[in-house]
């Protein structure tokens, strides 16, 4: 149920179970890691410099397939301790930029593998939220981080015990995620912006997203900040790309990037 395609310096990762909403049993999540593992193997080699991910039909991933699942045995520290929380690290650390264009349903570990992506485009009538309540069950895969970061406990809590979605829309607008676009146009308009950003100065890319990475997890200040921005473009100095940029900025032509890493290599 997973696809992965390669053109022209972006990955592409598809969900394809469109009939369960993309909904992803343990054999979905060892699939989806190989496609992962796959696309960064590709990327070392400089074939990947941007990464989408997107679910096929009218929901991106309505969380896990519980369609199988006996509650009495089921193993929920193998299913999420085991593989899900280990996908999303691998995900995050891709070595190039990555997108998700979410339609529909976006749940539990659905809502996981935006949290796990670096931009995340949003259908306007997209559904999100914590739907456990009817379940008896609790938010997984990061959803409590990401709810309380971005809408304070008050609204966490809310939208966990009373179960209500809200939508891509009201998502942006509470900063979430980045944009919402009209469905019918989201996944051309995510493409469009996936292919610019692959022709980007990748390193680079990949340091503003440490620096980002820094200042999440460890709280920083401003001033502990800026000296890691400071030894961030130190590095990123003797890159190519750097110097391509440069040239490109005094010579007024556009650059032609060809994502190097900070030390050089691709």
């Amino acid at each position: 149920m997973i696809d992965l395609t390669i053109t022209d310096g972006i990955a592409e990762v598809v969900l394809n179970a469109p009939s369960r909403m993309n909904a992803l049993n343990e054999e979905a999540l060892a699939e989806l890691q190989t496609a992962y593992d796959d696309a960064t193997a590709a990327a070392s080699r400089g074939e990947v410099r941007a990464l989408l991910l997107r679910g096929e039909g009218r929901g991106f991933c309505a969380g896990r397939d519980i369609s199988g699942v006996t509650p009495a045995d089921d193993d929920v520290m193998g299913y999420l301790d085991g593989k899900v929380t280990p996908l999303l690290q691998s995900m995050g650390a891709f070595p190039a930029p990555t997108f998700a264009a979410v339609q529909g349903a976006c749940l539990g570990v659905g809502l996981g593998l935006a949290i796990a992506t670096d931009v995340v485009y949003v259908a306007e009538n997209a559904k999100i939220g914590s739907p456990f309540a009817n379940l008896g069950a609790t938010l997984d895969s990061g959803g409590h981080w990401l709810f309380t970061e971005r809408l304070g406990t008050h609204r966490t809590l809310d939208l966990i015990y009373t179960a209500e979605l809200i939508s891509g829309a009201e998502a942006v607008a509470s900063g979430l995620f980045s944009r919402a676009m009209p469905a019918e146009t989201l996944l051309e308009d995510t493409r469009a912006i996936v292919a610019k950003v692959a022709t980007g100065a990748t390193g680079a890319f990949m340091a503003s997203r440490e620096l980002v990475a820094q200042i999440r997890d460890e709280r920083l200040g401003l001033w502990a900040s800026m000296a890691n921005e400071n030894r961030a473009q130190a590095d990123l100095c003797g890159t190519e790309d750097y110097a391509e940029g440069f040239a490109a900025f005094q010579q007024k032509r556009p650059p032609e990037f060809h994502g190097r890493s900070p030390s050089g290599t691709k």
